[in-house]
């Protein structure tokens, strides 16, 4: 638990049961997870609200990431590549397995640059590749 104290303090946020549980679920988890998830698997009581607004405040700061899905869905993960408060620098294929659904960051597979027409600025890109998992396959 000292290190998720010391992920809030670094991030100026503060310290709550709350936060330490859904930090404790992402470090525990190997791919993504949507709200859902960690609303059933928090263990302590906290409402959606309270689950939406620590998501989206961790998103903010850095500490977690949006990944794309091909239903439109959010899901989060950690980020692992040195994100700030606002400026996230994961540029990494995000995979979901066809058959159990699970969604892994790619850490070492970055998404392709992509070249755009002039007048043109990217701000994010983003990559799903889909198939079978090692579990499944």
């Amino acid at each position: 638990m000292n290190t998720f104290s010391e992920i809030l303090k670094r991030n100026s946020l503060s310290i709550t049961d709350g936060r330490i549980k859904i930090l404790e679920l992402f470090y525990a988890s190997d791919g993504a997870l949507a709200h859902a998830d960690i609303e059933k698997n928090a263990g302590l009581v906290l409402d959606r609200v309270t689950v939406y607004r620590t998501l989206q405040t961790f998103v903010e700061k850095g500490i977690i990431h949006q990944v794309p899905t091909t239903d439109n869905s959010v899901l989060y993960a950690l980020c692992r590549q040195n994100c700030a408060n606002g400026h996230h620098h994961d540029n990494h294929v995000h995979f979901v397995c066809n058959q159990c659904q699970e969604t892994v960051c790619l850490d070492d597979v970055t998404v392709p640059a992509v070249k755009l027409p002039a007048g043109f600025k990217p701000i994010q890109s983003a990559m799903i590749v889909t198939g079978l998992c090692n579990n499944c396959k």
